[in-house]
């Protein structure tokens, strides 16, 4: 049996399958229709959104670029010590006789501290000034002797050599005694007493440390390219933690005379004022040094300039006619820091008005809404909040 075939030769079956293989084309592209069209309409939504955004101004803070004596400084670590310091100590062995002092005593120069026991010092001092005594009578009289040529030119430079003899050992004999005696040899500031009364010292056992505290001097090591700035009676600022908030100035007192091999760096040493006794040897210190002469220069907040790899840049605000003002990224070339202040060697003027928060925010052309209501710091020698 064959199948029925149209009159224009087109299968029945076939013919029967076109409409429903058209109708499945259309739904495919209705849905891809639709699909484009939501995601059309999401960029559309998207980008009237981000220029909508882009348009409305960015509240930032704003500094006015000013020029300023600027003393470029360099910073070391020192350590404080005294102008004349010593640990004193007897010099000879004995029994603690007596002690003069109290601990933090301040002292004159030669007050007497110490007495070892003198046991029969005292004692042999008076036999040998007898022996002395002895010997410059017997010299007095053969002198009278010999102008008389009663006695020979050898008896009476015997006579002499004894006398000297003899007083030699009254001074020797003194000069033991000095030993157990400890006085201070400069005025200043005693440590805490190291002995007790009755204590047997050996030679150089130390009794207590003698500081001079003003002025004190710092010791610190600078770069050797630093020689060219710094010199003798150059200015420098010490500040310790101990003390926030205070500075103790003082002068360049001298410079070493050779560049340490291992570090090359130079020592330095510099004196400080030191009248109320803050500082004591030992204490380390920050120090900055005046580095040439002061010169004037444009500064900026440190908050204002955007560090980058590729150059380091401010935005300027221009002043424009339009409803807000508008800033300009300029790369910027900076000097020396000194506290919460950079100078600024090109790229800003006198006078200019630079964004000084909400950077990140910005872009070459932004609009801007100035709000000066809190202002990063701009303090040249910052100190930390009183707790």
């Amino acid at each position: 049996m064959q199948s029925a075939t149209p009159q224009d030769g087109t299968p029945v079956k076939f013919k029967g399958m076109i409409k429903p293989l058209v109708i499945m084309i259309l739904a495919i592209a209705v849905v891809l229709g639709g699909i484009f069209g939501w995601q059309a309409f999401i960029a559309s939504m998207i980008r009237k959104h981000m220029s909508a955004g882009a348009s409305a101004p960015v509240s930032v803070s704003t500094v006015t670029a000013t020029v300023t004596q600027w003393q470029a400084q360099m910073q070391a670590v020192g350590t404080l010590r005294a102008v004349r310091g010593a640990d004193l100590s007897a010099q000879a062995s004995g029994v603690v006789d007596e002690i003069a002092f109290d601990s933090g005593n301040e002292v004159p120069a030669g007050k007497v501290l110490l007495r070892l026991k003198p046991n029969d010092d005292f004692a042999k001092l008076q036999q040998l000034e007898a022996a002395a005594e002895l010997a410059a009578q017997t010299y007095k009289r053969d002198q009278e002797q010999f102008a008389a040529q009663a006695i020979s030119q050898a008896t009476l430079d015997t006579d002499v050599s004894t006398l000297k003899s003899a007083r030699a050992q009254v001074a020797a004999q003194q000069a033991l005694m000095e030993e157990k005696i400890v006085k201070a040899p400069f005025a200043g500031r005693l440590g805490i007493r190291q002995v007790d009364l009755g204590q047997y010292l050996s030679a150089g056992t130390p009794v207590v440390t003698l500081q001079a505290l003003d002025p004190i001097l710092i010791d610190f090591y600078l770069p050797q390219q630093a020689l060219k700035q710094i010199k003798i009676s150059g200015t420098v600022t010490a500040t310790v933690d101990t003390y926030p908030g205070m500075h103790f100035n003082g002068v360049i007192e001298s410079i070493n005379s050779k560049v340490d091999t291992a570090s090359r760096n130079i020592q330095v040493r510099a004196s400080l004022h030191n009248a109320d006794r803050r500082l004591v040897p030992g204490m380390f210190a920050a120090v900055a040094v005046d580095a040439g002469a002061a010169a004037s220069r444009i500064t900026l907040p440190q908050t204002t300039i955007t560090y980058n790899p590729y150059g380091n840049t401010v935005y300027v605000v221009k002043r424009g006619g339009g409803a807000h003002d508008t800033v300009q990224q300029r790369f910027v070339t900076l000097g020396d820091m000194r506290g919460d202040q950079v100078a600024v060697e090109s790229g800003v003027n006198e006078g200019e008005v630079v964004v000084s928060a909400g950077q990140m925010k910005l872009r070459n052309g932004s609009a801007v809404v100035i709000n000066n209501s809190v202002q990063p710091t701009d303090e040249a020698n910052p100190m930390p909040p009183n707790e």
